[in-house]
């Protein structure tokens, strides 16, 4: 009959050589054999998420496929995604500030709507009566450094400045997704300014020090999922799916063009292996976006960085897998921005953060394993 197995391969009872032989066996007889591998995973680790929804969801999708289930479950799975990063993931897009210290509100979300040239890809983040939207079926944690928790339903507001008069790439990010799929929408943040991928992320892989916010990111993202049940109780008794990473970042190696970005491509890389082994995602869906900064056409040392972004995604291991999100062209200019003065920051043109998480979220869409019919 045909089979599906799940096998770790660290587990020490049942060897991933004797998972092939027997997957030879059944090709030579003619017969289906669906093999998943695990690494680092034991002996009998489908018992535990995520494990466990991961595994549910793919004998689900099996016996659909042999016509054995008609439907899947009436729960679909939280859909959960990771969106990691520095300054720029952190939220500085300006929502409605105006006044001197922010160049008259110009190029805020606010301006952006008051203007009917420019408002159409806008309108759903305001209701009718003039209030931020709120999605009920996406949801975003955001742990600041030494602030309060973020947490709660989609909208405005999930910047490191709390509040209501920032955003970042989650939000767009979050429609698109929550548009594209039935399932609820989980964003986990773990975005902290100023941080290298040379240094503070680090990845054990890369040698040397393991970066101490790479450490942080993971505990970050366990300690989200275990509190799922109480943060977000409308999702409580759902069966959970990590079901991508998204990377924006790149600052802090830029400023170092001697020595972080010559070895950026490889850390990246080493970063993305390194997430999936340590979450026991092994095809975690990755985006990384460009970095944006203050220039459409950047200075060669930028330029090397973002070409080595672009080649990270690039790489046969990562085929199909990992994609690169071109952001260059959102940078808008910084007399039309309410910060004029930050280019590290995109000048917190509300426009050039809206852009970005629509094309990190395009760009994830793609990746996604196809629900089965």
């Amino acid at each position: 009959p045909p089979t599906c197995i799940f096998l770790g391969d660290a587990d020490k009872l049942i060897g991933v050589p004797v998972l092939r032989e027997y997957e030879a066996a059944m090709k030579t007889a003619g017969a289906r054999c669906d093999a998943h591998v695990y690494p680092g995973a034991a002996h009998g680790f489908f018992n535990k998420e995520p494990y466990l929804s991961q595994t549910t969801r793919e004998t689900i999708q099996f016996l659909v496929s042999l016509g054995w289930l008609k439907t899947s479950p009436t729960k679909l799975p939280l859909k959960i995604f990771i969106l990691a990063g520095q300054s720029n993931m952190e939220g500085q897009a300006v929502v409605d500030l105006t006044g001197k210290d922010y160049n008259d509100g110009k190029g805020t979300l606010a301006a952006l709507l008051a203007d009917p040239a420019k408002a159409a890809p806008f309108t759903h983040l305001r209701n009718a009566d003039g209030k931020w939207s709120i999605r009920d079926d996406v949801w975003v944690r955001y742990q600041r450094e030494q602030q309060p928790l973020l947490h709660g339903p989609l909208g405005v507001g999930f910047a490191v400045y709390g509040g209501t008069h920032h955003f970042g790439p989650e939000l767009q990010f979050g429609h698109v997704v929550g548009n594209a799929l039935d399932n609820p929408v989980l964003l986990i943040k773990t975005a902290w300014g100023g941080k290298s991928l040379y240094r503070d992320f680090r990845p054990a892989s890369s040698g040397g020090t393991t970066g101490p916010y790479y450490t942080r990111m993971l505990a970050d993202i366990r300690t989200a999922l275990t509190n799922i049940p109480t943060e977000f109780p409308d999702t409580a008794g759902l069966p959970i799916d990590l079901a991508g990473f998204v990377w924006y970042h790149g600052w802090n190696d830029g400023v170092d063009p001697k020595t972080a970005v010559p070895e950026y491509e490889q850390n990246l890389a080493n970063l993305i292996k390194d997430v999936r082994r340590d979450l026991r995602a092994p095809n975690l869906p990755v985006v990384i976006g460009e970095i944006t900064g203050p220039w459409v056409d950047a200075p060669p040392e930028w330029e090397q960085l973002r070409k080595a972004q672009a080649a990270t995604a690039a790489l046969p291991e990562f085929k199909g897998s990992v994609a690169f999100a071109p952001t260059r062209s959102f940078v808008r200019k910084p007399e039309d921005s309410p910060n004029p003065g930050h280019g590290h920051h995109e000048f917190g043109n509300a426009e050039t953060i809206f852009l970005v998480g629509d094309a990190l979220g395009k760009a994830m869409l793609p990746l996604l394993p196809k629900s089965p019919p």
